[in-house]
């Protein structure tokens, strides 16, 4: 092979580059995307030097050495750059060892019609070159994508945390992730166990952690995976709020969801409101997606971490000092009777005991407390102080000052023991109540 193109090298230059012509023409006029990135002129230049590479590959490996590929690595790396799909880059390889073949076979005619059967054994090694210098562009270009991905994702997580802390200007950030001046938007933040990484800029795909993306059948969602948590901001567009606790629940996640905000300037107070509504998320019972405006009374109590504490001891103080299980068992039937709306029957259903036990539990709690389930305000004061002990960390915390100005639980009181106490989900339609039981206090009058 390496005596046949030295024979004919000069004539092979001269069809070559006519080759280089036709390819680059045709390229231009087939392939939108290359007419879109390159002109003429530089299309055609990189046409005929690939079909210069080609040839000296075969001339190298006449003599034993293989092909130079530092050249198709580096154009695979530019067009990966300029974003010209690897699909066209394909098709013009494929194009030039076409050009190559006939440039060749017309050259060696032209030469010596005679010498053409010497020219056939160089076939199998042509087309060796041509794809090895194929797959190095695909290396050079995959590489290339790899680093531009990763900086794509940077840029578009950056933008993303823009939003979610509020730092920034807030309109462009939207707007360079796409997202409109002006919609319907939500911060979702899920507990720990979150499954995912974050992908656009956390990912391919709508609804679960680590992507991003939408359908017509559920929400845009752009997930962003941090050391605090994983947080989402679902573009709601027409879809109900409640259109996320559908997207959320197969996932087995516990999760906290905002309130629906319209200016991207609101989503950094949104993801705190998220992050409060998750507080209220029961941590037994399996996993559940809180919505704040659902959750209103848990999310006033998680606000703030030490009136929390101080509605916890001064309001059920007395039966957190109980040993853990009768602790649990009061706790257990509080919250129930609180989700029934004040229905003993309903609660004793939901226990699996008596109407009578419940109302006894319910007696002793009044007794322990002080506080009649009969005066609204108290029922207020035992709810709200319920949910800041179903919102205790499990981990023991650290020991409370002692004296007048104590805010912490009573000395005694359980720490983790009182963890385990059941938190019954509210019910979102409430049926009708039995005729004489209904959010009545187990005190009997007098």
């Amino acid at each position: 092979m390496e005596r046949i193109i030295e024979e004919i090298r000069e004539d092979l230059d001269r069809r070559i580059a006519v080759a280089a012509d036709r390819l680059a023409d045709r390229t231009l006029t087939e392939d939108p995307a290359y007419a879109a990135l390159l002109g003429r002129g530089e299309l055609r230049a990189r046409i005929h030097h690939t079909l210069r590479q080609a040839v000296e590959g075969l001339v190298r490996g006449a003599r034993g050495l293989p092909p130079d590929l530092s050249d198709a690595r580096a154009t695979g790396a530019l067009r990966a750059e300029q974003g010209l799909p690897l699909d066209s880059l394909h098709r013009v390889y494929r194009g030039c060892g076409r050009a190559l073949w006939q440039s060749l076979t017309e050259a060696v005619a032209a030469h010596d019609r005679a010498a053409l059967p010497r020219l056939l054994p160089g076939a199998p090694a042509l087309w060796d070159v041509l794809d090895r210098m194929t797959d190095a562009a695909s290396e050079g270009y995959h590489r290339a994508e790899g680093v531009r991905g990763e900086r794509e994702r940077e840029r578009r997580a950056a933008l993303l945390d823009a939003l979610l802390d509020g730092t920034g200007t807030a309109a462009e950030a939207a707007a360079r992730l796409g997202l409109p001046a002006r919609g319907r938007f939500a911060v979702i933040v899920l507990g720990g166990g979150g499954a995912g990484e974050a992908g656009e800029p956390g990912g391919p795909t709508a609804g679960r952690p680590g992507g991003a993306g939408g359908t017509a059948a559920a929400p845009r969602v752009l997930w962003r995976l941090r050391a605090d948590g994983e947080t989402g901001l679902a573009e709601l567009g027409h879809h109900p709020l409640e259109s996320l606790r559908e997207l959320l629940d197969p996932l087995a996640v516990r999760a906290g969801v905002s309130p629906v905000v319209t200016d991207p300037q609101e989503v950094a107070g949104a993801r705190r409101l998220a992050g409060l509504a998750l507080r209220t998320a029961p941590r037994s019972g399996g996993p559940g997606t809180a919505l704040l405006d659902e959750r209103l009374p848990g999310a006033l109590v998680a606000a703030d971490a030490e009136l929390a504490a101080r509605l916890r001891r001064v309001v059920l103080g007395p039966v957190l000092a109980l040993p853990p299980e009768d602790c649990r068992v009061l706790l257990t039937t509080l919250g129930t009777w609180l989700t029934c709306q004040g229905s003993t029957t309903y609660a004793a259903q939901r226990l699996y005991c008596h109407r009578n036990t419940v109302s006894n539990r319910l007696r002793r709690l009044e007794q322990l407390t002080g506080r009649a389930l009969s005066d609204p305000a108290h029922v207020v004061e035992l709810a709200l102080a319920h949910a800041a002990v179903i919102q205790r960390p499990t981990a023991p915390a650290p020991p409370a000052p002692e004296g007048p100005g104590d805010l912490g639980d009573p000395p005694g009181s359980p720490g983790p023991a009182v963890a385990p106490v059941a938190a019954v989900p509210p019910a979102r339609h409430a049926g009708p109540t039995p005729a004489g039981t209904a959010r009545r206090s187990p005190r009997p009058p007098g």
